[in-house]
């Protein structure tokens, strides 16, 4: 079985469109909400179709905690503003099939119609291909079993999923499916196309650098 783990903080704007969605997954999963201290109506909207898991303020901890509490064996970590295709979780199950396989991430797209999202997103899957450094908006998934194995998420405020995909790559073959999820273009539409895309390779630089995890959330902020 996999286990969905959406890590939430005041996203009552697209919780339940995104939940909605989950309803046309097929195959045999679990979804779990983790909830990190919302202040507005996110938890319950979330309950009325899930199990929300309470949990600090940081997207890794949170992340940690639905795993803590998923009963799959396979774990798929879902942005909030992230749809899945309707043939992800069978996707996933056959992938993983293979013994060697140890997890893996899909192709991703922006919800945003206009030519410069569509170049975004084909440029995010032309880097992710040649360097394979997929990030959280690709919708990571693992075995639960070697996700144990890796020590979970690592507490980093930020850039937890750069580091959880370079540990995956070291425990084994990484999987990316012939499939697309929609992410949401919101932080390109609220902060600027150009200087989003700047501020991303700056972090992402800075991670590489070894940069304090601290040190790069302060460029980061928050969009909801």
């Amino acid at each position: 079985m996999v286990s969905i783990i959406i890590p939430v903080l005041n996203e009552e704007k697209l919780i339940k469109s995104t939940l909605e969605h989950l309803q046309t997954v097929k195959g045999r999963f679990e979804l779990i909400v983790v909830d990190g201290g919302s202040t507005d109506n996110t938890i319950k909207i979330a309950r009325g179709f899930t199990q929300v898991v309470q949990s600090e303020k940081n997207r890794a901890i949170q992340m940690n905690e639905g795993a803590r509490a998923a009963g799959g064996e396979i774990l798929l970590f879902l942005h909030a503003d992230t749809l899945l295709p309707p043939e992800a979780v069978n996707y996933i199950q056959k992938a993983l099939a293979q013994p060697q396989a140890v997890g893996g991430r899909f192709k991703v797209s922006l919800d945003n119609q206009k030519l410069i999202y569509w170049i975004i997103g084909g440029l995010i899957n032309l880097r992710d291909r040649f360097t394979k450094g997929f990030t959280g908006d690709q919708a990571i998934f693992i075995r639960k079993d070697v996700f144990e194995q890796l020590g979970c998420f690592r507490d980093f405020p930020l850039m937890e999923d750069l580091d959880m995909a370079r540990r995956m790559r070291r425990a084994g073959k990484i999987v990316r499916l012939p499939l697309t999820v929609t992410a949401s273009a919101r932080r390109w539409e609220k902060s600027g196309v150009w200087r989003t895309t700047v501020l991303m390779w700056i972090l992402r630089i800075l991670y590489l650098l070894g940069a304090s995890p601290r040190a790069r959330k302060k460029f980061y902020g928050e969009v909801r």
